[in-house]
């Protein structure tokens, strides 16, 4: 239950600064507010399709996205049920839930604001599981123009680290735990796993026979 309050305290804290953004400040380099000097800063932006920005582009492409991160939810939901009852290590469990905290605050965006605040695109076909993700954290690291003879992102003005919110920012915390902690994780399991399977070997038939 508590990895799931912490899901839900993760959702509630992500949509009280997005709603604090939204109706406070102003879209764009116009209501941005530097917080440490130039580096990092509160810019106010909409993102309509998925990771940095990027879209799928046919008229329901937002929704098949939409559809895919509930059906993606509803899998984190019921992974982190199942590493609860087997009984893994706390870390994984507080991991997973803040990934799920992310994936679900996110969803909510996609699946109310377009309506709740109508922040859907003009060329939605309805404003229902059309919302924009509300981003605000920027770490301006760089930003510029990329040479013209780096493939594919060649010509473009980019800045080098994406504008966030505290949903990506659980779900970026939540698998960087993972992948840090991932032997103490995952290396006991892999140790019964090998033990069981050895115990099995010795006590085959095959093995009885041939001694």
């Amino acid at each position: 239950m508590k990895f799931y309050l912490l899901a839900l305290l993760v959702i509630i804290i992500d949509h009280i600064v997005k709603l604090v953004v939204h109706f406070n400040m102003d879209m764009g380099l116009v209501g941005e507010i530097p917080v440490f000097g130039n580096w990092f800063k509160l810019h106010y932006t909409e993102n309509p399709g998925m990771a940095f920005g990027l879209e799928i582009g046919s008229e329901y492409g937002k929704l098949a996205l939409t559809t895919f991160r509930l059906l993606a939810m509803g899998g984190i939901g019921y992974y982190l049920y199942y590493l609860i009852k087997k009984g893994v290590p706390q870390g994984l469990c507080w991991s997973i839930a803040l990934i799920l905290g992310g994936a679900v605050g996110n969803v909510i965006d996609s699946i109310l604001y377009g309506k709740l605040l109508g922040n859907a695109p003009s060329d939605a076909p309805s404003p229902w599981f059309h919302g924009q993700v509300i981003d605000m954290f920027y770490v301006d690291i760089w930003e510029g123009r990329v040479a013209d003879w780096i493939p594919i992102f060649g010509g473009q003005h980019m800045s080098l680290w994406p504008i966030f919110n505290v949903a990506d920012a659980s779900i970026f915390i939540g698998v960087s735990i993972i992948l840090i902690f991932q032997k103490s994780f995952f290396g006991e399991q892999q140790e019964e796993k090998i033990e069981s399977l050895r115990e099995a070997v010795e006590t085959s038939p095959v093995d009885e026979k041939l001694t």
